[in-house]
């Protein structure tokens, strides 16, 4: 598949006999093409072909799922999973999709500079770094992530910002 520059979102329509049609290729494709489109950064939107209800969060999740299954390929951790659950009946439940989505901008914008000094950057990148230089780094981008959730959790406790409780 190659990426084209796109104005729109390609649309999929997935139907009753759970097939998944790419308007755009005009073929069927499968959940693992919807995997590698993501990859490559197409952007695409699933719509049921009979109501037109929007389905692109339950189809994304059923990747994730599928992804999630296949060996050595776990990015969420289970106690990760048991507290993302456990946000659902929580009062905080609206703010939890903002704060994993700015966490993993500010983790994607970080992710240059933890291949570089991993290692793992482009050909003729220098040697695996020390343990120590990736610890430091992986350690700037959680107190990043970190102080990101404190000042958006003062917003929810007045007094959060100065540690103090006024009764």
């Amino acid at each position: 598949m190659s990426k084209k520059p796109q104005a729109e979102p390609i649309v999929i329509k997935k139907y009753a006999n759970r097939r998944l049609y790419n308007t755009d290729t005009s073929s069927y494709v499968t959940l693992d093409d919807l995997c590698d489109m993501v990859k490559e950064g197409s952007d695409f939107i699933v719509y049921d072909a009979k109501s037109g209800d929007d389905l692109t969060r339950s189809v994304l999740t059923q990747i994730i799922f599928e992804q999630e299954g296949k060996a050595g390929q776990n990015l969420l951790p289970v106690n990760f999973l048991r507290n993302l659950i456990g946000f659902y009946d929580n009062s905080l439940k609206d703010f939890v999709p903002h704060y994993l989505e700015s966490s993993m901008q500010t983790f994607m914008k970080n992710q240059e500079k933890m291949r570089e000094v991993m290692g793992l950057g482009t050909l003729g990148a220098t040697p695996l770094g020390s343990f120590n230089q990736v610890a430091a780094q992986m350690e700037e981008i959680g107190k990043q992530n970190m102080e990101l959730f404190t000042k958006a959790f003062s917003m929810f406790t007045p007094f959060a910002a100065d540690g103090s409780k006024k009764k």
